[in-house]
């Protein structure tokens, strides 16, 4: 069984699901803090579920993390059921615990943080496909491992 901190997995991965693109990021319960760690291409519009599963045994998570797209007044998009579908695979072939996290400005942030990236020196010019999605993932991850320690150290 994974282990917790204060009832929080110690390791969780994020994911930022979209129409071809799968990001995925690893989270820590102890810096709250992620990083990107891949990002995977739909075959056919499904998922790569070998390669998921793949990472799950490696990364043994204690949750599973999925951005949730709304519109920008918070209701319901095309995309919102297509995540909402992804959770619940993730939920009955995994058998973790999948919480959805409001995911509107996820995007922009990845790009912001690849951008300041780029101009420090610390990342690259040439950025792949999927590297938007990744860092997406990790902003997703981020907000839920903040919100989650901000309430258990209320609690």
């Amino acid at each position: 069984m994974p282990s917790t901190i204060c009832g929080i997995p110690d390791v969780s991965l994020g994911f930022d699901y979209g129409q071809r693109r799968v990001g995925i990021a690893v989270g820590n319960a102890i810096t709250g803090q992620a990083q990107p760690l891949d990002t995977l291409t739909h075959h056919d519009g499904i998922p790569d579920w070998e390669a998921l599963a793949g990472l799950i045994a490696e990364w043994q998570p204690g949750a599973l993390i999925v951005g949730l797209p709304l519109n920008n007044d918070g209701t319901i998009q095309k995309m919102t059921n297509r995540a909402q579908n992804f959770m619940n695979e993730l939920r009955g072939r995994f058998k973790l615990p999948v919480y959805a996290v409001d995911e509107r400005f996820s995007t922009i942030e990845a790009r912001e943080r690849l951008r300041s990236a780029r101009a420090s020196g610390s990342r690259g010019k040439r950025l792949a496909k999927g590297d938007s999605d990744a860092m997406a993932a990790q902003v997703i991850l981020e907000s839920w491992l903040m919100g989650t320690i901000n309430s258990s150290n209320q609690g």
